[in-house]
């Protein structure tokens, strides 16, 4: 989802007096396989973040394609079982989160004014960790009996049923894990300690800020699922009993250890993108972000509150009055600082001189379907409803349109917005606004009828359906293949053009109303961008001199 720089800029005007190596650009394949550079390890993540996009995107298409029509058509259910665990899973850690840490590796040092990321090797390591776990995952498939077929959730005890696979995709998930947690240690590091002189933490840009909580949750919850897959592992080989009944386990156990991790999961694929909203919208507006204060304590109350909502997830699992209550109550608590967001963006946009590029678009149609989302979880955060929708179609619908809506539409808003910075060539508008129409339109006939089919009863993860869901069922197959098919179009028609370097000439600031140091660099972004601390205004967002 990026672009390769142009390899002709190595030079800028702040730059002077360092040794001759610091202005050479590796080229050929020992320029990829060994970067240290910030830009080109973003770029790298993007590419496979894209190209994961791509594979779950098949996977969900096939399970579409099964349940276009009532009966089984295309795979048996046991093959069905596997695609919808495996496109869980590939999409939240494959594509989703690798997307963010190409954006913070790109972005973060542009926008504090550092000369890259605080450890360029551990950063070259995190990402390519990411290929074997990758491979690992996606080979599943041609393992012993199949891919993983428990859910992306991994719950006990089928994870104990399963074949081989499962413990390749228990040390897949490891290592992304690692990757996850060196590259936030990284982003955090990077954050704190690089900043350039005059940029306090007040005056950081709302991305950064995202990130650096975002780096934090990431720290505290991946050794979470770490240590509920070990046990998994052990259960499977080893003769332990943690989830096993047989043994005087409890399947239960691991669905709190497993929320405990997951619901803080759901944020960190959702803070990232606050933050690339938040950069967005007062560009196009032409007005400052209003309450950016309020942003800060509202991000980081979300990343607090997140770690006490889980058990929302488990209402069906014979949970005492009392603890339904206090997790029904958290779940309400913590919709208010995402309001506050909410009503954040809006009011920058009030009032503004606004234009409606595709940066923008993007930006404005995720505030709308993301916030149509959020209120579709308040629903099931009422324990009684939440009994009657468990597990039902109505989930399905809410969790995509909180995580597509959400999540991949500000990767694309952050996309149209950076991609001059980063290719030097503004990519073509027309096509930019036929790729956000066609996505907004063909993912809510995807997703919203599935909320209908919740609510009448139709369970999820089911292979087949009785007759009185075919209906929505087919629009819904219909529109997940346009949707995807949009997707390929973006990546054919807008981003390969602009990693070609096809397009006209990108301006140093292609936005009016752009503010932050990004803008103050040529475009494309010099390989080494700021060599000596840039000397920064009394807004810490221009550069003087």
């Amino acid at each position: 989802m990026s672009a390769v720089l142009p390899t002709s800029h190595t030079d800028h005007h702040d730059h002077h007096g360092h040794d001759d190596h610091h202005h050479e650009t590796p080229t050929g394949w020992r320029r990829w396989v060994y970067a240290t550079n910030h830009k080109d390890i973003g770029t790298l993540y993007m590419l496979f973040s894209f190209a994961m996009l791509m594979v779950g995107g098949i996977l969900a298409l096939l399970i579409r394609a099964e349940l276009f029509q009532p009966g089984l058509q295309l795979v048996n259910p046991e093959l069905f079982n596997q695609l919808t665990t495996m496109h869980g899973l590939i999409m939240v850690f494959g594509a989703i989160m690798p997307a963010f840490v190409g954006f913070a590796n790109w972005m973060i040092p542009l926008q504090i004014g550092a000369s890259d990321m605080a450890f360029a090797r551990m950063n070259n390591f995190s990402f390519w960790l990411l290929i074997p776990a990758g491979l690992m995952l996606v080979g599943s498939f041609f393992m012993p009996g199949g891919a993983p077929a428990a859910g992306w959730t991994l719950y006990a005890p089928l994870t104990l049923q399963m074949g081989p696979s499962m413990d390749a995709g228990i040390f897949a998930m490891h290592i992304m894990g690692a990757s996850s947690i060196m590259g936030a240690i990284n982003i955090i590091v990077t954050i704190l300690n690089m900043r350039a002189p005059g940029m306090t933490l007040m005056k950081m840009p709302m991305f950064c800020w995202t990130w650096l909580i975002t780096a934090y949750l990431l720290i505290a919850v991946m050794p979470v699922l770490a240590g509920a897959i070990t046990m998994t592992l052990t259960d499977r080989h080893f003769g332990t009993s943690f989830f096993n009944p047989a043994g005087g386990g409890d399947p239960v156990m691991y669905q709190h250890i497993f929320w405990f991790f997951g619901h803080p999961e759901v944020y960190i694929m959702i803070l990232p993108a606050f933050g690339i909203v938040s950069q967005v919208i007062p560009t196009f507006a032409r007005k400052r972000l209003f309450g950016y204060a309020s942003m800060v304590y509202a991000t980081s109350a979300i990343a607090i509150l997140s770690f006490i909502v889980w058990a929302h997830h488990m209402f069906t699992t014979g949970m005492p009055v009392t603890g339904q209550l206090f997790f029904m109550y958290a779940t309400m608590l913590i919709a208010v600082p995402t309001a506050v967001k909410i009503f954040n963006w809006i009011a920058t946009m009030w009032r503004g001189s606004m234009t409606f590029e595709t940066p923008m678009l993007f930006a404005v149609g995720f505030v709308f379907v993301f916030t149509l989302g959020g209120f579709t979880g308040l629903i099931p955060a009422v324990a009684p409803i939440d009994t009657q929708i468990q597990d039902t179609y109505y989930i399905v619908a809410h969790f995509h349109y909180v995580l597509v809506a959400g999540s991949l539409f500000a990767l694309f808003s952050g996309y149209y917005f950076w991609a001059p910075k980063w290719t030097g060539v503004m990519y073509n508008e027309t096509r930019g606004k036929i790729h956000f129409w066609w996505s907004l339109i063909s993912f809510n006939v995807t997703f919203f009828p599935m909320h209908f089919l919740g609510l009448a009863g139709m369970p999820r993860r089911y292979a087949d359906y009785p007759m009185q869901f075919a209906d929505f069922n087919m629009v819904a197959s219909v529109g997940a293949f346009f949707f995807g098919f949009a997707q390929v179009y973006f990546f054919l028609f807008i981003v390969v053009p602009t990693m070609r370097g096809k397009g006209e000439k990108a301006p140093q600031r292609p936005w009016e109303g752009a503010e932050g140091l990004e803008w103050e660099v040529p475009s494309p972004a010099p390989f080494h961008t700021y060599e000596n601390p840039p000397k920064l205004d009394a807004t810490a967002t221009r550069v003087i001199g």
